[in-house]
């Protein structure tokens, strides 16, 4: 086994055969990136520990946790506390949140005044009812002309950094959005626009519907990059993707929990190259491992080391690990504690079948919870009593 910056590779693979590039490198703005790969914002997920460790392992662009436009206006000390990248981490996107049109415009000109990030994404695609009940997320492209003044002021607030917008399908079957919203994101600045192809009433759940994101790349003018999200699992899942919509890169969230390697499969795939050999069981240990020094780098030993034990299921799926040794490792107290247990794997143990496909929690579909009154007019500007949150990362 050969680890280089923490990309685990076998040796076999060392010098795959090249094929013709699938595509072109992605351009946010100014900033270009040879993989179409992001790597979506997942909350206590994308730390700068998680999003090093993936940076190891292939290009992209590697997106922060979500920050709220209230957070960062009042300066709250969490909010700051989370918008921490590495040196050496260009671009540095932030995913930002928020209803209110002023809120955006100001927390857009604060990133640019203090150089916080080099390139913000708009949440318009979280459904989780904290909140859509608030009008935020998933839920707010169905307010037209709400949803066109915030990312408008966004865009002007943030002057020459790029601005992008991730959305949903829409709200249920009988409410989408995506086609209304990315003309408008684009006519208001956006400069490339994501769809996880669900609705919000999917939430995780189904098949998402990628012939979604065909026709939104038919809808937007042909310079701007439309991004797939949804469903991307693997290499040739990603491959699928790009083949049957014609979208210029994807974005990745759940498929890589516990399988950080997966953009080394990415980059690999999009430069047409042979894909590496999957990880035995003595690789995923040793990305595990690093994965948990990373985030003592960051958090802390103490909190690191809890931070890890919520990945280890991700990593450990589908290999023969008994249950004794599972609840230990998440029970883990130390990196001494997490060598000890690791080496009572068995290293040669292959990259079980049973590992691929999707990750982390599914869900079921639902109803969406919406503030009163909400599907009554589409066109009203009004901002939601209450709507802005303080804290991020939700």
């Amino acid at each position: 086994m050969t680890i280089v910056q923490g990309r685990v590779r076998d040796q076999r693979t060392a010098t795959p055969a090249r094929r013709e590039r699938v595509l072109p490198p992605l351009r946010i703005g100014p900033f270009e990136v040879d993989t179409p790969v992001v790597l979506a914002p997942m909350a206590g997920i994308t730390n700068p520990g998680f999003r090093r460790l993936c940076r190891e392992q292939g290009a992209g662009y590697y997106v922060c946790e979500m920050i709220t436009a209230r957070g960062l206006v009042e300066k709250n000390p969490l909010t700051f506390r989370m918008i921490a990248f590495d040196a050496d981490e260009r671009p540095r996107s932030m995913q930002l949140y928020g209803v209110d049109p002023e809120s955006m415009r100001r927390a857009a000109r604060m990133v640019v005044e203090r150089d916080l990030a080099d390139h913000i994404d708009m949440n318009f695609g979280c459904p989780v009812p904290k909140v859509t009940r608030r009008g935020g997320g998933a839920a707010l492209p169905f307010k037209r002309k709400l949803f066109e003044r915030i990312v408008r002021e966004t865009v002007e607030g943030a002057g020459d950094r790029p601005v992008t917008v991730k959305m949903r399908i829409g709200i249920d079957d009988d409410h989408h959005t995506y086609l209304d919203a990315a003309r408008i994101a684009v006519d208001a600045g956006a400069v490339a626009v994501a769809l996880h192809a669900r609705t919000a009433s999917q939430r995780y759940s189904g098949a998402a519907d990628w012939s979604a994101i065909a026709r939104l790349r038919e809808a937007v003018p042909s310079h701007v990059p439309v991004l797939g999200n949804g469903d991307i699992f693997s290499a040739q899942d990603a491959l699928d993707m790009v083949a049957r919509t014609g979208c210029d890169g994807v974005v990745v969230g759940r498929g890589c929990l516990g399988r950080p390697w997966l953009f080394g499969d990415l980059e690999a795939a999009f430069a047409g190259r042979e894909l590496p050999a999957p990880p035995d069981l003595g690789q995923v240990a040793s990305t595990l491992r690093r994965h948990a020094v990373l985030l003592c780098e960051h958090m802390g030993d103490h909190k690191g080391i809890r931070d890890v034990r919520k990945h280890i299921a991700w990593y450990l799926k589908g290999f023969p690990v008994g249950p004794e040794l599972r609840r230990s490792l998440g029970m883990v107290e130390s990196i001494d504690h997490l060598d000890e247990l690791l080496s009572e794997l068995d290293p040669h143990e292959p990259f079980p079948a049973e590992a691929d496909g999707p990750r982390g929690r599914q869900g079921s579909p639902g109803r969406v919870v919406l503030p009163e009154h909400w599907l009554d007019d589409p066109d009203d500007l009004a901002v939601p009593f209450g709507a802005d949150v303080e804290h991020s990362g939700g």
